[in-house]
């Protein structure tokens, strides 16, 4: 059980870094997989901290949250909020599809780590 739970969570680490790398190489050309995924962790994990102490107050918890994880984002990459918000924007739509196509082939569900609301 442990065993399945962690693979899931590296495979869903992945994709997240996936969308994340995709969307750090169109907006600001950055091509580092490997610096995809620490952001990854890191945004989860930030994400999950912040949803936590304030995600239940309505509307202001899951705006902070966002407003957190593209900090993460923007510290991690060149450029200013903008560039830090198209990312993890790219990021969720590429992860989208990533998903979408894996569902309809069966292989997973439809979540990922690192990338919010997704």
């Amino acid at each position: 059980m442990v065993v399945a739970s962690a693979i899931v969570f590296l495979v869903s680490l992945l994709i997240g870094a996936l969308g994340i790398y995709v969307g750090a190489r169109i907006i600001v050309g950055a091509g580092d997989y490997d610096h995809a995924i620490v952001t990854a962790l890191i945004g989860a994990v930030v994400w999950a901290v912040v949803g936590f102490f304030v995600g239940w107050i309505p509307l202001l918890g899951p705006l902070l949250a966002l407003l957190a994880y593209i900090a993460v984002i923007n510290f991690q990459y060149p450029g200013d909020w903008t560039a830090a918000a198209m990312i993890g924007l790219v990021a969720w739509a590429t992860i989208l599809v990533v998903l979408y196509a894996l569902a309809a082939l069966g292989i997973t569900g439809f979540e990922a780590v690192g990338v919010p609301g997704v």
